[in-house]
């Protein structure tokens, strides 16, 4: 066993690290089940669907990734840009 586990940071503990991925699954779960409790009133018909929050968000984020990744690779310049 590793020496040095009395004195980690609670944070940097794989039982830690473990147990808070468990709690946000189980809390974003939650969030998207209390969906189906709400009354619904869409203005475009799409934003009425199950879970259109949290589909919109992770699709929007996905979106945003993208396009910074290939905004840094139009934008790149070589490690020797700035040498004379």
């Amino acid at each position: 066993m590793n020496d040095h586990s009395d004195h980690d940071h609670w944070l940097t503990r794989a039982s830690t690290i473990r147990r808070l991925w468990i709690g946000s699954i189980v809390v974003l779960a939650a969030t998207v089940l209390m969906d189906l409790a709400i009354d619904h009133h869409p203005h475009f018909g799409l934003d009425g669907t199950f879970g259109f929050g949290a589909w919109f968000g992770f699709a929007a984020c996905v979106a945003m990734i993208v396009f910074a990744k290939a905004l840094g690779a139009i934008l790149k310049r070589p490690d020797t840009y700035y040498d004379s």
